[in-house]
């Protein structure tokens, strides 16, 4: 619960910063003003924009930067928790568990040692009574 609260509020975070770094205005902004650029600054006043843009993205980056450090945290914390049942086993966790002791178990019989490993036996392939057709002699050439 609280792992996908966090991870949204990361996204937000992430998502507003880029917004409000990609509308403040750069170092090379001040030269086209005076081609009639210069108004398009009046939003927030003559200096609101930069004042509010520049703080604004100083403290979602300071937010932004310690809610990365955190969650690194977290999950390195979780990731050292030893948990039996939260080990991902893919295909083996749909075998049943036994609570069976292994002491009580049968033993398993013994296999009988020989000289060399069992080859598997390839039964040979029927033998075939109909004769075998010549191809045509103008073969395909198609057309």
């Amino acid at each position: 619960m609280i792992h996908t609260l966090l991870n949204v509020l990361f996204v937000l975070i992430a998502i507003t910063m880029i917004v409000f770094i990609l509308l403040q205005r750069g170092a090379g902004a001040q030269a086209g003003s005076g081609f009639g650029a210069g108004a398009s600054g009046t939003v927030f006043g003559a200096r609101g924009s930069a004042n509010f843009l520049t703080s604004a993205t100083k403290w979602l980056a300071a937010a932004f930067f310690s809610l990365t450090l955190f969650m690194a945290w977290q999950a390195s914390h979780e990731a050292k928790k030893p948990d039996a049942q939260a080990a991902d086993l893919g295909i083996m966790s749909q075998l049943p568990v036994s609570t069976t002791p292994a002491a009580s178990r049968p033993a398993l019989p013994a296999a009988a040692p020989s000289a060399a490993p069992a080859a598997p036996v390839i039964a040979p392939a029927p033998a075939s009574t109909a004769p075998a057709t010549p191809a045509p002699a103008g073969g395909n050439k198609g057309g």
